[in-house]
This record gives C-alpha cells, structure tokens and sequence, in this order.
C-alpha cells in the first residue's frame, strides 16, 4: 500500500512501509480520531491525485455487465481484511467529508483570493467513500449484516453519539451550504458535491440504524430535512437532475418509515407532478406520516381532496392495472387522520364535508364493460402523463428545454411496491408491461376493497348535522362551521381504528443496481478535469 507516503513527512523516513502504523496517520481529527494532524497544500493534492487513481481502478464496474459476479473486485480487495490500512483509510475519508466548512471564517470573497486545495480531496474522498460502501451480496448474519466489507462493517459499528453529532452536523453543513445567504451577493463559496452527499446520507441510515435514530429523535433533523426539500424543489424543472429528485424523495420515504419523522414534523409534499414514476413513493411518504398530522391547514387538505378528485376519474382508474392504488394510499390517509387526529383537524374534516360527492362517485364507480369502454373511450394511447397535466398548476412555468451536453441516464426506478406492507393485494396479478385491458372482473376485485367505510360513516353522522345547523342558525360563514366541527366528536360513531401501518424501505436487487448506477453517473460527470472515462465504452449507464 502506497498510500502510507502521502500521510505525512514521517512516512517518507520510514524505510519499512509494512511496518507503518497508518492508525497514527489519519488524515482529519473526528470519527474515533480525536486529534488534529498537521496538513498542508501539498498533501491534500497528493491524496487527491492517489484518491482519483483508486476511483479509476474502482470504476471497472461501469464497464462490466450486471451479471459479472467479479465486476466488483477491486472494491472488494480494498474493503477486506487483507487491506491492513482499511480502518484508518475508512476513518480518513469520512473525517475529511465531515469536518470540511467551504465558510472557512467567514470573510466575503475570501475563497476568491486564496486557493482552496481542500475542496478537490473533500470531493475526491466522498466519492471514493461512497463507492467503497457499494455492496452487491445479501446481509450475512453479524451484527452489522456485512461482514465481508470492512467500510461498512465499520460504518455500521459507529455508535458514539459525539460521533454522531459530528457526522450529522458535516454532512448538514454541507448540504445546507447553497441556503446560505448573505448581504454581499455571491461572497460566501458554493460546493457542488450535493448528490454525493445524498448518496453518503442514504448509505449512513441504510448500514447504520443507530445513526437513522439519532437523526430522528435529534432537534436538528429539520437541518438535514430542509436542505433535502430544496434540492428536490430546484431540481424539478431540469431533466438532467431526475436522479437527484429520487435520490431526495428515497431519502424522505426512509425517514417516514420511522414514527419519529411523522411526530415532529406536519404533511411533507414537493408539487413535483411530472415525475409520475413517483408518484407511489410521494404517497407512500403521505401515508407514513399521516396518523400524526395534528393540524392541516385548508390548503393543505384542499390540496389532498384535489389529488382524491383527480386519481379517482374512472378513465385514470382504468388507464393502467395499478392506478387505482394511488387511491387506496390517499384514502389510508383520510382514515388515519380521521381515526387518529380528529381532533384539530377540522378545516380536513370542513374540506370532506364540502367535497363528499368525490366520495360518493367513488364508492358509485361503475364497473361493468359498458362501462367501463364508454370511460376509456377517446382516450386510448394516452397514458399517465396526461394526468401529469391535469395536477399541474395553471400558473405553473413551463419546463425549460434540455440543455445540451453530456448526461448520464439511468435505470429505470424501483418500484415501491417491493417494500412491505404496499397494496399488492389489490392488484389484479397483472404486471403493467404486459398487454393489458380492464375488465369488469378486475375493476369489480379492487373497488370492493376500497376503504371507504370510515369516510363515509363520517359523511352520514356530519353532513345532516352541518346542514341542520345551517339552516337553523342562517350560516354562511364557513368560519362559522369550522367552530362548530372542532368541537364536534365522533367518539363511538366510527368503525374500530385500524392499526396503523408504516410502511419501510427494504433494500432489493432493483434499487441497489439503481443507487450504484446513479452515484456512478454523477461520478462520471463530476470528473471532466482530466475526463477520465470520455469516449469509452461504459455499460452500466447510457451517455446521451
């Protein structure tokens, strides 16, 4: 290993390199490395230059096809056992990502009078740290579920919680850092490495559950939160950055699996309606947090009856085998929240009352043939995207065109119907890439299932009293109503609660192959100085 020579002066004196103890030598205090080392200019370039030699070594694996078991080997031989300096490499690299501040003091414009050389290993560091935590082969059964891979045996096992606090608060800084404003404009130095440091953030919660804990029962996880939501937000006009918004809203629906997430924090949405690919996944995150919604706003629960309204159209339902679970997850919605947050929810419950003839065509839904036919008819070959159109706001911009250059495509989406608890059962057995048409059979299998009975017994206790009220007292006033329902009650009136299900990432073959295929995308575009990989033959993604 030569990578002992770029530690410090030291190791240039040392005749017997297999004799060095690169536990003394690592590069930045912070994980398990409370001291600060010395460091200059010449070795931050020296290990950037040695770091961006291992990432082409490690890149084989965007030239292999998906079936080479030994595609990769050379992250494997790094990662093990055998690499005696694997632990303070690991240490190394997550320090000098964590512990980076591109503020440095705070002086405006500084980083246009000084040359930063921390910034191009900073870079260098996370990616190769995130490409050292790609794993192809299933959990083994250790304590850490990796036993094979050293980076993320040792990611795993970290469980201080100043360790913790440090690498939260890095990563934060980080990811934060294009939200900071000042009064001079452009005087405080931008990074550009955000989606390496999703990637790093999915990875330290997916290999670290203590760390996802620590994240959500902390008061900073609207720090970490916050960032993310922008990201997705300017991120969903540029087609080149697709990758980015689902690697933000996986990130989301992670951290909505964990009740935590859905204590602390109100309804989480990002308006992106033209990545209908995740539109499940958007839901999902709805769901998840819904049983502790303890107070929609009117627009918000405007917004929810508008999605309702829209996804329940009989031409969308019977469009595609699984449209129909868009309604089913927003109906899980409703339910939670009336069966669980009734109380400070009035302006949701206002909002059904005003709304209920969604409900009432919903549970009316023809589905006989004829039906059916007259629904679709018009509208053959037009497929979810019309929808797209339908649940964008009439003032919204239109989408810029697609910049030219170089862009890296990636894999098709997962689909969260592979994690536990979705609604498989109300699918028909039908895979939407197969030839496909409605029949009354399956369009009759899933509307019995539809859970409706809370709504509606809602509906027949509420409706005959608003309207009586109305009529007795002369209300107009919706102000009026509103006072009436939140002091209303409907202990007693509703079905049993259902218990609550949360519903949690699970990590499968399809989403591994698309984390690996993104963070190698975003690698091969973040290196043009030198272009490393150009005009080659890479497999795992396609060059557009």
């Amino acid at each position: 290993m030569t990578l002992g020579i770029f530690h410090c002066q030291n190791a240039e004196k040392t005749d017997d390199l297999a004799s060095l103890e690169t536990c003394e030598l690592i590069w930045e205090a912070g994980v398990g490395f409370a001291n600060k080392p010395v460091s200059s200019a010449q070795f931050d370039q020296n290990r950037t230059e040695i770091l961006k030699l291992l990432l082409t070594c490690f890149s084989e694996v965007i030239y292999a096809p998906i079936t080479d078991e030994s595609r990769l080997r050379w992250v494997a031989r790094f990662t093990s056992a055998e690499n005696r300096h694997v632990l303070p490499l690991f240490t190394s690299l997550l320090n000098v990502v964590c512990a980076y501040n591109p503020v440095g003091l705070g002086l405006p414009y500084n980083y246009l009078l000084f040359n930063d050389y921390r910034e191009p290993l900073v870079e260098a560091a996370l990616q190769v740290l995130i490409v050292c935590l790609d794993k192809d082969s299933q959990p083994q059964a250790d304590d850490t579920g990796y036993s094979d891979n050293y980076f993320i045996n040792y990611l795993g096992r970290i469980h201080r919680e100043e360790d913790f606090d440090f690498m939260l608060k890095g990563i934060t800084r980080l990811l934060s850092n294009p939200l900071q404003s000042t009064y001079l404009p452009n005087s405080a130095k931008k990074v550009n490495f955000h989606q390496e440091l999703l990637v790093l953030l999915w990875k330290c919660c997916e290999y670290n559950q203590k760390f996802l804990f620590y994240v959500l029962k902390t008061s900073d996880v609207l720090e970490i939160l916050v960032p993310i939501l922008y990201h997705i937000t300017e991120s969903r006009n540029d087609p080149t950055r697709v990758g980015l918004i689902h690697m933000g809203v996986f990130l989301v629906l992670l951290l909505s699996g964990e009740r935590n997430f859905g204590v602390f924090h109100k309804l989480i949405t990002t308006g992106n309606h033209r990545l209908q690919s995740l539109f499940d996944c958007l839901l999902t995150i709805i769901v998840n947090v819904s049983p502790y919604l303890k107070s929609l706003s009117m627009v918000a629960a405007n917004k929810l009856l508008h999605l309702v309204e829209a996804f329940s159209t009989p031409w969308f339902l019977f469009s595609s085998p699984t449209n129909h679970h868009l309604v089913f997850f927003l109906l899980e919605v409703f339910n939670n929240i009336v069966q669980y947050q009734f109380d400070g929810n009035s302006n949701l419950i206002y909002t059904i009352i005003r709304k209920r003839q969604v409900f009432y065509q919903l549970a009316n839904l023809p589905t006989d043939a004829a039906s059916i036919s007259k629904s679709l008819s018009g509208r053959k070959g037009k497929a979810r995207e019309e929808m797209v159109d339908q649940l964008k706001s009439p003032t919204a911009p239109a989408a810029p065109e697609i910049p030219t250059g170089s862009t890296a495509g990636l894999a098709a989406t997962p689909q969260v119907t592979s994690m536990p608890g979705s609604s498989n059962e109300t699918d028909g057995k039908v895979s939407p890439g197969e030839d496909w048409a409605p029949t009354a059979e399956w369009a009759e299998q899933w509307k019995s299932k539809l859970p409706l009975q809370t709504i509606m017994r809602l509906l027949q206790v509420l409706v005959p009293q608003v309207e009586k009220i109305c009529i007795d007292k002369g209300l107009t006033d919706e102000s009026e109503i509103l006072k009436f329902l939140q002091h209303g009650t409907l202990v007693g009136l509703l079905p049993v609660p259902h218990p609550i299900l949360i519903r949690k990432y699970q990590a499968n073959a399809g989403t591994n192959h698309w984390f690996r295929t993104y963070m190698w995308g975003v690698i091969y575009l973040r290196n043009t100085e030198p272009p490393i990989w150009y005009d080659t033959e890479v497999k795992l993604f396609e060059i557009q």
